[in-house]
């Protein structure tokens, strides 16, 4: 019988069955010595025995190929190097070697994109349970067209695909989403329990629909990919830098398989366990608006009858000199800032997950699969921020940058300060079960079922709080360094003895104010039944029909409540700190790391005893329990999906060599009803119905002018539908709460929003000129229709209650017009073999992507009224660099397995600012890394391993349009260290 989930090497000499058992029997022998040992031994040199020629009609095996006639140096190998190889039985009962270790991982990655029809780029784990990384995120930035952000809380957070971030993320080709996201967060997957990671650019019709970007196929380990038994055990511990910490990360794989008197059964557990400290830290620099140079006062927003004057969200002029008419007279303006601060965000993260699988092969014409997963996140973290204004009285003209009316530095007289905390506790946790089974019905045809249940449920409590304080002076330089880092220094009072004004971490110096208190419950929870058919046909060029149904229900649950107070307004509440000595703490300290002059440290609530004080701090602020559900958070959404798809797989044979490929379509059709709530006398429920069917064809065309060589052209359409929070049209507000502030912040939904669709072409050419190395050139093409983009515009409440009426900068979800989305890619992986014998394990890997976006987004124009559309406007699409690139440098040999990675990207647009008078687009300068890893096999069962991330300590910079004029923020995030021992049986 043959083994199920592997694939066997077609025509295999007895020669090379030979070979394969000699090497075998020497790796067995072997490995029973210490690795450097090994190392110190020579091997013989085996006689290269020719491969079997290939027919014409037949697509040729990968692995066949690298049994072709091997070079001198591929043929004479160190025993060490046979150690690192294992046998592999395939379906035809014939054995071979399968090459472990990083250029393992890299062969067997190239491998699969060179097999799938589809564009496809993979990663494979270094070894069972082996990844080098700390999340699937980071496993990923290494591939060709990902660019990877948000680095936050001590690792990377945010994928995108070749600039997009609609991504559609599977598990083991199922649908896996996080509480009311249509996608999971990949953060949230350990590495340690990935199996690989298949990243499609392009979508056959058998691919759930989703995701104009592409989709993320995550895998994990099955008893039936092993041979017979597994045991993995590794432990790592990581060091923060910034933070200081050092946290444990732990992972267990244990699966086996046996033949019974009922079939061959398999079970696998595989569970993980991650800790992590960490600390980030971010200065910036606020927003812009026009001053009276001769007077220093503020310029209003509009003329004393009612005719406005500045239009937010309009840059103005920054030439010296440039004037706006106030009351009808022309008045001179500087440009100056409002406020400068900083974060200093620290805090732990736990995420416990795992595994369980069961396969049952009761013959050779059906098996059966039963899966459950659990992923689980636990953190409390605090967000401290030091908040000063710096547009009050000065005790000294300030500067101006050089040829502009822009202030770069001011003298400010006892400025206004605060610190807040938003300290929270987040709880993620996610199920997944799934029960499948494959039946061979007839020689021809084979039919797949399974049924999915998933469930979700993501909680958290939020605790902010407010201190203030007024200081003697304050010395601001909004870009200190030129490259946009602001400095801040708080000046000592000569004249009070006793107390010192630039010490922020006084307790006599600050006084409690506001107080924050929040909960979120947003559940989701899906059932799935899907059925495929593979019908092999071999009628002339066709070889194979496949055909599939696919229902989905899928409901999502959001509820959110808020409550506010200021302890100067509340009778009883004492602002003393010493009143409350345990509510406050001081920051870590070193803040920025000395990259700029800024306070070292400052008081701010402290989140450990917010969070478990809860009940406590209500009561101090005048509250009796938590805060009631806001009916304007709040939506409750069943969608029900049904698809349908047909597709065909062709081959013909030419005299110029081979063309397959597949072609087919895929029809929906969503349903879905929303629950909200409207305001009209009161808040009152509202229900949406809507509906929408598409259809998605798709073809993709494979040329083979030779066996090492494949072209590709791939024609496709996507769409990705809105989130289910952006779909809710309430509006939330959050008024102004800070001394001197002028507007809140506002956020809703758009019921109207229309799932973005996206025209796609893709032409490839591939060469594999030996076993791990190749190079590939990929141009692709992407019309999109509906970018979906945030909008901020002011606008005026006044149908809420008296605290809530004023003035608010609005963000809502809009869709953009038709855009595009067109670039290219390279990439080159090449292990030389000519090298001297201790080069010879040397390889590199390098990619680059560039990319031309455009978006037509709506324009606002129309300052009496921020909700008229007045006109469009080409811009770049937000979230994607014009250039990407990751180069990685590899070593194994002798044990050793190391790799040196860089990765790095070109600006990009963030998003737009509409509230004050700078340009409204913002960007991000880039972002880049250096990481490293490494590992030493003892012997071959123990390993010790050695990870760096961050290497080089970048600092991540935006601004709005002007990076010297007009920067924004300044992020410091920590390296990390991380040292392993890792066992396997």
């Amino acid at each position: 019988m043959s083994c199920p989930g592997h694939h066997g090497r077609p025509g295999a000499s007895s020669a090379q069955v030979k070979s394969v058992a000699t090497a075998s029997a020497a790796a067995l022998l072997l490995s029973l010595l210490p690795r450097h040992a090994l190392a110190q031994l020579e091997a013989p040199t085996p006689q290269a025995q020719p491969a079997p020629a290939a027919t014409p009609a037949a697509e040729p095996s990968l692995e066949a190929d690298s049994q072709a006639q091997p070079s001198d140096e591929s043929a004479t190998e160190a025993p060490v190097e046979a150690a690192q190889q294992i046998l592999r039985a395939g379906d035809d009962g014939i054995a071979e070697v399968v090459v472990t270790g990083i250029r393992g991982s890299l062969g067997r990655a190239m491998d699969i994109k060179r097999e799938n029809k589809q564009l496809v780029d993979a990663i494979v784990a270094v070894d069972i349970g082996k990844f080098p990384d700390n999340n699937t995120v980071e496993a990923l930035q290494r591939v060709t067209g990902i660019q990877v952000g948000g680095r936050d809380s001590g690792e990377a957070n945010n994928v995108t695909i070749r600039g997009l971030n609609d991504i559609s993320t599977t598990l083991n080709g199922r649908q896996v989403f996080t509480a009311t996201d249509r996608s999971i967060a990949l953060a949230d997957i350990p590495a340690s329990l990935l199996g690989g990671v298949n990243v499609y650019k392009t979508r056959s019709p058998d691919m759930i629909e989703g995701g104009v970007a592409g989709q993320i196929d995550v895998r994990t380990q099955r008893p039936f990919d092993f041979d017979g038994s597994k045991l993995v055990l590794s432990a790592r511990g990581i060091h923060s830098e910034e933070g200081d910490t050092t946290d444990p990360t732990v992972s267990a794989l244990l699966s086996d398989r046996w033949n019974t008197g009922i079939g061959e059964v398999g079970a696998l557990l595989n569970v993980s366990y991650q800790r992590l400290r960490f600390r980030d830290q971010t200065t910036w620099a606020g927003s812009l608006d026009p001053y009276d140079a001769a007077t220093g006062e503020r310029i209003p927003e509009f003329n004393n009858d009612g005719t406005r004057i500045i239009n937010r969200g309009t840059a103005l002029s920054t030439t010296p000199g440039s004037t706006i008419d106030v009351d009808g007279t022309p008045t001179e303006y500087l440009l100056l800032r409002d406020a400068m601060g900083g974060f200093d965000k620290y805090g732990e993260r736990e995420r416990p997950a795992g595994n369980i699988a069961l396969q049952w092969a009761p013959n050779e014409k059906s098996k059966y699969l039963l899966e459950a997963f659990y992923f689980g996140l636990r953190g409390k973290d605090a967000n401290s921020q030091l908040f000063a204004f710096t547009n009050g009285d000065r005790y000294q003209d300030f500067d101006t940058y050089d040829g502009t009316n822009v202030v770069s530095r001011n003298y400010l007289d006892a400025p206004n300060i605060y610190t807040n905390v938003n300290a929270s506790k987040p709880k993620t946790d996610n199920y997944m079960y799934a029960l499948g089974g494959e039946w061979q019905l007839a020689e021809t045809f084979t039919l797949k079922s399974e049924t999915i249940y998933q469930t979700t449920k993501y909680t958290q409590l939020s605790q902010g709080m407010n201190l203030d304080g007024t200081r003697y002076r304050a010395d601001v330089a909004f870009n200190a360094d030129g490259k946009g880092t602001p400095s801040l220094e708080f000046l000592d009072d000569p004249a009070t003895e006793g107390i010192d004004e630039s010490d922020l971490s006084d307790p006599n110096q600050w006084r409690y104010t506001w107080y924050y208190d929040s909960i979120t419950k947003n559940k989701g929870d899906a059932w799935t039944w899907t059925a495929d058919g593979d019908w092999r046909v071999d009628y002339g060029v066709l070889e194979k029909i496949r055909f599939g149904v696919r229902y989905d229900r899928h409901d999502a649950k959001s509820r959110i409540g808020n409550q506010q107070a200021n302890c100067e307004a509340i009778a009883g509440c004492d602002t003393s700190l010493a009143s409350n000595p345990d509510r406050y703490e001081t920051t870590p300290g070193n803040f920025f790391s000395g990259e700029a002059t800024y306070p070292s440290q400052w008081l701010t609530g402290d989140y450990r005893y917010l969070l478990a004080n809860v009940a406590a701090s209500r009561a101090m602020y005048g509250f009796t329990g938590a805060p009631a559900f806001d009916p304007a958070n709040y939506f409750d959404i069943r969608e029900n999906t049904y698809a349908g798809y047909v597709m065909g797989d062709f081959d013909v044979q030419t005299d110029i060599g081979g063309f397959d490929g597949q072609a087919g379509v895929r029809v929906i059709r969503a349903e879905s009803d929303l629950g909200y709530n409207t305001l009209q006398q009161d808040w009152e429920p509202s229900e949406l119905k809507t509906s929408r069917t598409d259809a998605l064809p798709s073809a993709v065309i494979r040329y083979k002018p030779r066996p090492d060589v494949i072209a590709r052209l791939a024609y496709g359409k996507t769409i990705g539908r809105p989130g289910f929070a952006q779909l809710n049209p309430a509006m939330v507000l959050n008024p102004a709460t800070s001394t001197g502030a002028t507007f809140g912040y506002a956020a809703s939904g758009n019921p109207d929003l229309d799932p973005v669709e996206a025209q796609t072409l893709d032409l490839s050419l591939e060469w594999y000129f030996s076993k791990s190395s190749s190079i590939f050139g990929t141009l692709f093409w992407r019309d999109v229709d509906g970018f979906i983009t945030n909008v901020n515009r002011s606008i005026q409440v006044s149908d809420r209650t008296p605290e809530l009426n004023g003035n608010y900068v609005l963000t809502t979800p809009e869709n953009a017009g038709k855009g595009k989305l067109n670039g290219a890619e390279l990439g080159f992986q090449w292990f030389p073999d000519r090298l001297p014998n201790v080069l010879k394990g040397f390889g590199v890997q390098a990619n680059y992507t560039w990319i031309d976006s455009e978006s037509r987004d709506p324009v606002y124009g129309n300052p009496d009224d921020t909700t008229e559309v007045t006109g469009t406007r080409n811009s770049r699409v937000a979230g994607v660099s014009d250039w990407a690139y990751s180069v990685t440098l590899a070593y194994e040999r002798y044990g050793v397995s190391s790799r040196l990675s860089w990765v790095d990207r070109g600006k990009f647009l963030t998003g737009y600012n509409y509230c004050c008078s700078m340009p409204s687009e913002t960007y991000s300068s880039g972002e880049a890394s250096m990481d490293l890893q490494l590992a030493y096999d003892i012997n071959p069962n123990f390993s010790v391993t050695f990870d760096a991330t961050n290497l080089t300590n970048e600092i991540y910079r935006t601004y709005y349009g002007d990076s010297r004029l007009f920067n924004q923020d300044s992020q410091l995030y920590s390296r990390t260290f991380a040292l392993g021992l890792r066992y396997r049986l």
